[in-house]
């Protein structure tokens, strides 16, 4: 246990570049290139961190200031994937569930029931944070750890079918071999098909096309994602109640984003397509009738100018829903902030369409908020059962960006509270 937690502890921008490195020397690479991919790796995750910090510390405060304005008094606070992550990783059912990890992923590639070899280790508190939920539904250790196993080998399936649309829609992004294995963001992939669905169908909102080449080429400079990043900063501060010097300072901290992460972005693949062509020539002569796939973490998506503009442009719509929800007892608030998130994986769905994806992402935040609102009481006692003492501060807890507030964390934790039951 002390071990797993100081690995952890270490971070995706330090852990990667471990990973990526021993792998390399697992399927015989240059020790010098190898320590090169990993350290490219590393160099890309700490960018890509260093950006999205920056643009959550520039958008917190924001959203702050924008529930505050609107008053809202609900009681189970979104506390944000990065206290969730904590909860996870100090669960009681930890160690036992990341080894089963380790173990099905290597027997489902064995009969190639999987082509995805899951390296995005650090997101395993993804899994975690459903079974630490449905630990503290049932007080029954084998049912929590089972459900998340199961949970994580369909994942594993997902991800294999999702891999060849995603890559398809993300022409511009060398993600030949790569999947994601990340049950937040695939989760809401139905939710990305409806929305395309519904606006295909519906005289008028079928020919809205909003994707960032179309806003580009109609607008110029102002359709850029480095403009458009502006604006979206300028609207949420004016929303905000912020004065003029704090608008102009959000714009130009969205502006810097939307610029910078695929430059760091492009760091960190470059790196991974070191490691990734020299495995695929060695799997190719071991297992000459096979292929494989990398999982990886969806932050290798997160700088497409849909995908955030997306993620920005719904901010405003979660807190007014919020309100209006009848029944709603979260209050948005650390996760706003990281909504971008939601959209990785179902832009591909909705062909990058930044209105067809906002459309399937206000279907998301009403499933969120009331499956947030349904399973406050597990997440709260999940935090307890972690020794997380900061809960202490709120009657009840959730977080926007996670794997409880989806439909599947729903319905696992439900079912396996029945379950429970009649045992």
């Amino acid at each position: 246990m002390p071990i797993i937690n100081m690995i952890v502890n270490l971070g995706s921008a330090v852990m990667m570049p471990i990973i990526f490195f021993v792998v390399g020397m697992i399927f015989r690479m240059h020790p010098a290139k190898a320590f090169k991919a990993g350290m490219l790796v590393g160099v890309g995750f700490t960018g890509v961190s260093m950006v999205i910090t920056m643009m959550l510390n520039a958008l917190g405060p924001a959203s702050k200031a924008m529930v505050e304005r609107l008053g809202l008094q609900l009681t189970v606070t979104d506390v944000g994937w990065g206290t969730a992550s904590t909860i996870s990783w100090g669960s009681p059912i930890m160690l036992v569930t990341v080894i089963g990890f380790l173990v099905i992923n290597a027997i489902l590639l064995i009969p190639n029931i999987t082509k995805t070899v899951d390296l995005d280790i650090f997101n395993f508190w993804i899994f975690l944070l459903v079974g630490t939920a449905i630990y503290a539904g049932t007080d029954n250790f084998w049912i929590s750890v089972i459900a998340v196993w199961i949970i994580y080998a369909l994942t594993l399936i997902v991800a294999d079918i999702t891999q060849p649309i995603i890559q398809r829609q993300f022409p511009n992004k060398n993600l030949d071999g790569i999947s994601f294995p990340h049950l937040t963001c695939l989760a809401w992939v139905p939710f990305g098909i409806a929305g395309n669905w519904i606006c295909e169908h519906i005289p008028g909102l079928n020919k809205i096309q909003f994707d960032p080449e179309t806003i580009n080429k109609r607008l110029g400079i102002l359709g850029e994602p480095i403009s458009f990043g502006a604006i979206i900063g300028a609207i949420m501060g004016i929303l905000a109640g912020y004065d003029m010097p704090k608008v102009l300072t959000l714009a130009v901290n969205i502006a810097a984003a939307m610029y910078l992460l695929p430059v760091v972005v492009n760091v960190l693949v470059s790196g991974l397509v070191l490691v990734k062509e020299h495995v695929n020539k060695k799997l190719k002569i071991w297992f000459p009738n096979r292929q494989f796939y990398i999982g990886m973490d969806t932050a290798l998506l997160i700088d497409d100018p849909a995908v955030l503009s997306t993620g920005l442009l719904l901010l405003p719509f979660a807190i007014a829903l919020a309100f209006v929800l009848p029944g709603n007892k979260v209050l948005p608030f650390a996760d706003l902030a990281s909504l971008m998130f939601l959209f990785a994986i179902i832009a591909p769905f909705c062909k990058r369409n930044i209105f067809r994806m906002l459309i399937s992402g206000i279907l998301i935040i009403i499933v969120i908020f009331y499956a947030g609102t349904s399973l406050a009481s597990e997440f709260t006692k999940a935090a307890v059962d972690s020794q997380i003492t900061s809960v202490k501060e709120f009657t009840f807890i959730t977080n926007l960006v996670g794997p409880v507030t989806t439909w599947v964390g729903w319905l696992f934790i439900k079912g396996s509270e029945l379950i429970a039951t009649l045992l």
